[in-house]
């Protein structure tokens, strides 16, 4: 992966990574690793990538939790504050469905441990349903108030997860997000020949999600998507090269 000097703007973290989003050409998204501490991060850094969005699979297997908010959110701002830390780019941080905090509390965390953006999904964690998409349009439009400027948010989409898993269904709750003051949208495990239908019917950037085996980060931009992201696969692919090094430590 090269670097991405000409893509590189000046300015606050935010500043950086929402310019990142705009003026790219089909088939050069933004790809964003995801580290899951402060050591993973500096290796993306160094390798040249512009910016980093923490994966919630990752931060939480890594501190011992499972996903899907098992985390206690202390322990989440904190890691999130460590990978900031830890390099010179911007990182947007998964926070999951928010932690049951208020929008306002939520973007002082955020703000506070360093991070530059955030994904907020629209599924109820304890339920694992879908949440009414006014409702969640609500509280993105909240969190925008909230952040003004120094966030930039990406609203999760799950209706490939959990919904009726049709272009037309992801294309309106994804209006609703932009509306509110969604940057981009991250329609999770959409076909990738719904990435285009979606992104054209919505107007903000697209995220997908890119899993080994699959098409390039190159391929998705080609096919519509702006921003690559590859959710807790990272951690997950490195774990299994500690496998394989504890089971040849053990011979």
């Amino acid at each position: 992966m090269t670097q991405e000097t000409e893509h590189t703007p000046v300015g606050t973290g935010a500043d950086v990574l929402r310019a990142l989003h705009h003026g790219r050409e089909p088939g050069d998204p933004l790809v964003l690793p995801g580290p899951w501490d402060a050591a993973s991060a500096r290796v993306f850094a160094d390798a040249g990538f512009p910016a980093l969005a923490t994966p919630s699979a990752g931060v939480s297997a890594s501190l011992g939790y499972d996903d899907g908010e098992g985390t206690p959110p202390d322990e989440m701002f904190a890691a999130i504050r460590r990978i900031a830390r830890a390099v010179d780019v911007p990182v947007t941080a998964d926070v999951e469905a928010g932690y049951g905090l208020p929008a306002a509390e939520l973007v002082e965390r955020l703000l506070a441990a360093g991070a530059a953006g955030c994904n907020l999904e629209d599924s109820d964690p304890a339920t694992g349903a879908l949440v009414e998409p006014e409702r969640q349009a609500d509280r993105l439009a909240a969190v925008r108030a909230a952040a003004g400027s120094a966030l930039v948010v990406n609203a999760r989409v799950d209706t490939y997860l959990r919904g009726g898993r049709t272009p037309a269904e992801a294309v309106d709750r994804a209006r609703l997000y932009a509306a509110a003051g969604a940057d981009c949208v991250y329609p999770i495990l959409a076909p990738v020949t719904h990435l285009g239908i979606i992104a054209d019917a919505v107007g903000v950037p697209l995220n997908a999600l890119c899993k080994p085996g699959t098409l390039s980060p190159r391929e998705l931009g080609v096919l519509g998507a702006t921003r690559i992201t590859f959710g807790g696969t990272l951690h997950t692919e490195a774990l299994a090269s500690v496998r394989s090094l504890a089971a040849g430590l053990a011979l």
